[in-house]
């Protein structure tokens, strides 16, 4: 077992999906402010740290099947690199460091976070073989890393109803994506390797697509005009953003449809280009519009 292992396993590069602890400092308009710019960080370690012990308990529970997947046999656990007596150190390792970085931001971010870890395991022992709650289950995981985010600042803050609806959204277009890729490169074993991948025949699923597709552009293009949105903020300029989020959606069902690349979205944010640069622009292009309606106000 080496030092590389230990990254690989505690998919270090998934933790880009908690990127979206930030959404609450950001939209708060509190992002200038250090202390809470330090306890967003703090929070999102905190369930980077959770995933990674999330990610082992899965890799742990499912060895045999991983052993069989075209990609994921590779994965430390499956190939041997790390014994599984090293990987349930691991867990309790990363499980404790977790909840330690969580207590000190607070009871509503600890039961969030805890809320988050339970319905990760109920995942991982049951729920992702039980067709569509699968997706339902991953997208609520986003959803409370919202809410986490928003916990974690240093006064209270009202979270924003169509904060949770777009990354719910957001959220499931990327889970659907992802399963079709995952039935699509499986092909005739998919059940070998999860039962619940039968269920999602391309036809059903390329239904769903566009589904929530519409739902993720719509919901955000109506929380930017929203009257709330527009008061809380004292500007109607966060309608500019929306072609980044039209351009980064069509990129991925691109790359979905095109390049069969839609079976990591974490790995599609690092390594395509394009669609790195669109999310760097969207935030940049956030940032400024919230600093300069603050200074105006």
């Amino acid at each position: 077992m080496t030092f590389r292992d230990l990254i690989q396993q505690m998919r270090v590069r998934q933790w880009t999906k908690n990127t979206v602890l930030f959404a609450g400092v950001v939209f708060s308009h509190r992002f200038t402010e250090v202390p809470d710019l330090l306890r967003a960080t703090e929070g999102f370690f905190a369930f980077c740290l959770l995933a990674s012990s999330v990610y082992v308990l899965n890799d742990l529970k499912d060895v045999e099947k991983d052993r069989i997947h075209p990609k994921k046999r590779f994965r430390p656990i499956a190939s041997g690199r790390i014994s599984t007596g090293a990987a349930r150190a691991l867990l309790v390792v990363l499980l404790g460091s977790a909840f330690a970085v969580s207590w000190p931001l607070g009871s509503g971010f600890v039961i969030t976070a805890a809320v988050y870890y339970t319905l990760n395991i109920a995942y991982t022992l049951r729920l992702k073989n039980v067709v569509i709650l699968d997706v339902m289950i991953i997208a609520l995981g986003f959803v409370l890393r919202a809410v986490a985010g928003v916990q974690a600042l240093t006064a209270s803050e009202e979270i924003s109803p169509w904060l949770l609806i777009c990354t719910l959204f957001l959220a499931l277009f990327l889970a659907v994506c992802k399963r079709r890729q995952e039935r699509v490169l499986l092909a005739e074993s998919a059940e070998d390797h999860r039962k619940t991948l039968e269920e999602y025949p391309p036809e059903l699923v390329d239904q769903l697509i566009p589904v929530v597709t519409a739902a993720t552009v719509i919901s955000y293009a109506i929380y930017t005009v929203s009257p709330v949105t527009v008061e809380k903020f004292g500007t109607q300029n966060l309608v500019y953003t929306i072609p980044f989020v039209v351009f980064g959606v069509f990129r991925y069902l691109y790359l979905v449809f095109r390049r069969q690349r839609g079976g990591s979205p974490s790995e599609v944010l690092l390594t395509d280009l394009p669609t790195l640069l669109n999310v760097l622009a969207w935030g940049v292009t956030i940032v400024a519009i919230l600093s300069v309606s603050g200074a105006a106000s």
